[in-house]
């Protein structure tokens, strides 16, 4: 009876050392404040990271055929740019093999990464559609200003940063005013988001095994399609 107790108490200990070891349960999301020109990075509601971005220079709207940013909640809907190098071209969310370098003279494609947005209220129900994307941008010198026709950009660096901490679903907040004040995280986890499912409707992108064991992406020509959103 008296070592039925012990092994009942040890194993209500090791429960609880194993509770007590597992992290808590994690939630990224972003708030973009137009009025600022800048991204704040939430984990479970506490600041771990600020960015500068750039919002579009035509103002703020939703409407088809408009090149504005739109307002309200929307969520990241798919992830492209796995494992890209930094300053990669992206052409209807495709990677053409080119990379430049920040601030190209004469240049101003998406770069780096793109985390396409989906929106979650009627007054932003186009954003997919659309292309709204928080993506790379050449024209890095241009950050902290309204310059983009409807997305948000940020510098490469940044937006590899960005796209590594948050999942699919994650929720995007665009607001008019400056951003929230929130304490800075005391505990930062940090993890790596899950890649994108395969864009419906597309054929996926080839994967090949390269020297250093990560993958290199091919594109097909043939799977180009045109791109009617903005940049």
């Amino acid at each position: 009876m008296f070592r039925s107790s012990l092994l009942g108490f040890a194993s209500i200990l090791c429960a609880s050392a194993l509770q007590a070891q597992s992290p808590p349960e994690i939630k990224n999301e972003v708030v973009v404040s137009v009025r600022e020109q800048k991204l704040i990075l939430l984990q479970n509601g506490a600041k771990i990271a600020t960015y500068p971005v750039s919002t579009s220079k035509f103002g703020l709207g939703d409407a088809r055929g408009k090149m504005t940013t739109p307002l309200g909640a929307m969520a990241v809907a798919q992830k492209i740019g796995d494992h890209a190098p930094q300053g990669a071209v992206f052409h209807n969310r495709r990677y053409t093999g080119e990379i430049l370098p920040p601030n190209a003279p004469g240049r101003d494609p998406i770069v780096t990464r793109i985390i396409w947005l989906r929106g979650l209220q009627p007054s932003n129900s186009n954003a997919f559609a659309r292309c709204i994307y928080i993506h790379g941008t050449a024209e890095e010198r241009t950050i902290g200003r309204p310059v983009s026709y409807g997305c948000i950009r940020m510098t490469s660096k940044d937006v590899t940063a960005l796209y590594s901490q948050l999942p699919v679903g994650a929720v995007v907040q665009v607001v008019p005013d400056k951003l929230p004040r929130v304490p800075n995280a005391k505990v930062i986890y940090h993890y790596k988001a899950p890649d994108a499912p395969v864009e419906v409707g597309r054929t996926p992108v080839a994967h090949s095994p390269s020297q250093n064991g990560r993958t290199k992406k091919s594109v097909s020509a043939g799977s180009r399609l045109k791109r009617p959103g903005s940049a």
